[in-house]
């Protein structure tokens, strides 16, 4: 079993891929964070599905008291701009962004881009 201790799996591909990565601070309360991850680990179907449809490849988000980071991993040709405009048209994505709302410091008229914001990398080894 993966655990923070033991270290996560890196998927491989077959392309070169390149990555994303994001934060997005939750409200500090444990009860509202704990619900968030509940969420989380039973998505509505049609939100992983959209997230494949606009070419995402691999999707991450890790928690660290009320502070989520995530991880894309697209194909080189990914266009982040284009990718969620489409992705905010399909089926129950907005529902998803207002239905968590209620758990983030964001607005909720906020969309998904504005909410989670990219991450400049500062070292690579």
């Amino acid at each position: 079993m993966e655990t923070k201790e033991k270290g996560y799996k890196v998927k491989v591909y077959h392309q070169p891929v390149k990555r994303y990565c994001q934060t997005l601070d939750l409200k500090d309360d444990p009860a509202l964070i704990a619900e968030y991850v509940k969420r989380h680990s039973n998505p509505w179907p049609e939100i992983p599905a959209g997230i494949r449809e606009v070419g995402i490849l691999e999707m991450e988000i890790f928690l660290l008291g009320t502070k989520l980071f995530m991880i894309v991993e697209t194909p080189l040709d990914f266009d982040w701009n284009t990718a969620m405009t489409k992705l905010a048209t399909l089926p129950r994505q907005a529902e998803w962004e207002e239905y968590m709302s209620i758990f983030q410091m964001a607005s909720p008229e906020a969309s998904s881009a504005e909410k989670w914001q990219m991450m400049d990398e500062i070292f690579r080894l």
